[in-house]
């Protein structure tokens, strides 16, 4: 199993876009990341770049903690059925300010994407 670690800064809007093998198969995304204040909370969108197709529309960035969380499981059912893989947001330090990223401390966490993880 392969996973790219997206490439995290504090800038409230992030725009970025990853080529990566998903299960076997190229994939060229679109990635925004944003954070907003109301929630305190930081999101993700992704768009198949190649075509300029939304896939997933603003998920939130909960932290898996004893138990791997796969932000990516409501979507298996896209790109044809292929899939978007798993992603998870975990803890880079010990003791992060906040349980899920929040403002200020985004880089407190990473967040990996690649491969369906087989529960």
């Amino acid at each position: 199993m392969t996973y790219a670690i997206l490439p995290l800064t504090e800038d409230p809007w992030q725009v970025f876009t990853l080529d990566l093998t998903i299960d076997g198969e190229a994939f060229h995304a679109q990635i925004e990341i944003r954070y907003l204040p109301a929630p305190d909370q930081w999101y993700l969108s992704i768009w198949d770049h190649a075509v300029g197709e939304m896939l997933v529309n603003q998920i939130p960035l909960i932290c898996s903690y004893e138990q791997l969380n796969d932000l990516m499981l409501p979507f298996r059912h896209l790109r044809d059925g292929k899939g978007m893989g798993s992603l998870f947001c975990l803890r880079n330090t010990d003791q992060p300010k906040t349980a899920d990223p929040a403002k200020g401390n985004l880089t407190e966490f990473q967040v990996l994407w690649g491969d369906t993880w087989a529960v």
